[in-house]
């Protein structure tokens, strides 16, 4: 009798495991989609915003029509971008298109006097904030997610299941990673 309870002892615990390292997979991997879902919600309200800051610079800035075209088409092709890496190269393209065009606002007086284009200035700066926040918890989870996929034994379960590592939102662009030259000098 003794000899049956010890299998069968093991038998349900294993099954225990499994189903315990299986949820524990899942947990992640939901965590994983509600921290992509983060980014989304935050790139949807920066998407949002752009079109109304480009209609209020327009008029003031009528030179720099060939910077305010780059922006909207760097908006519209972030839009349309699908899967991580695609969003962060588009996202990237987007962020130095808008850094152009603050620094030409900042040639403009009138616009920089405008209420409407610091409140717009201000959302944008505050958004870029949260979407780089909403980066970080996402790749933070994405990490756990696919560490716990490739550590043994929690490999076996992933596999056995078809859990597959989740991409991290990471910067591809070279120029983006250079650290800005700040003079602080008083040299003319």
């Amino acid at each position: 009798m003794s000899l049956l309870i010890l299998p069968l002892i093991i038998i349900v615990g294993l099954g225990v495991w499994v189903v315990m390292k299986y949820n524990g997979l899942v947990t992640l991997r939901n965590q994983v989609q509600n921290g992509w879902k983060q980014i989304d919600v935050q790139l949807k309200r920066r998407h949002d915003l752009i079109p109304n800051l480009v209609s209020t610079v327009k008029g003031a800035m009528e030179f720099e029509q060939d910077t305010l075209e780059k922006v909207i088409k760097a908006r519209n092709a972030a839009v349309s971008a699908q899967g991580v890496a695609d969003v962060a190269a588009k996202e990237g393209e987007l962020t130095g298109a808008l850094s152009r065009l603050f620094a030409l606002a900042e040639n403009y007086p009138t616009l920089k006097s405008n209420e409407n284009v610091r409140q717009l200035q201000e959302e944008l700066s505050s958004t870029e904030n949260k979407i780089s926040f909403a980066r970080q918890f996402y790749n933070d989870i994405a990490t756990k997610f696919n560490t716990a996929q490739q550590v043994f034994p929690g490999n076996i379960i992933a596999g056995m299941f078809n859990f597959v590592p989740t991409e991290l939102f990471e910067i591809k662009d070279e120029v983006e990673r250079n650290v800005p030259k700040v003079d602080l000098s008083l040299k003319k």
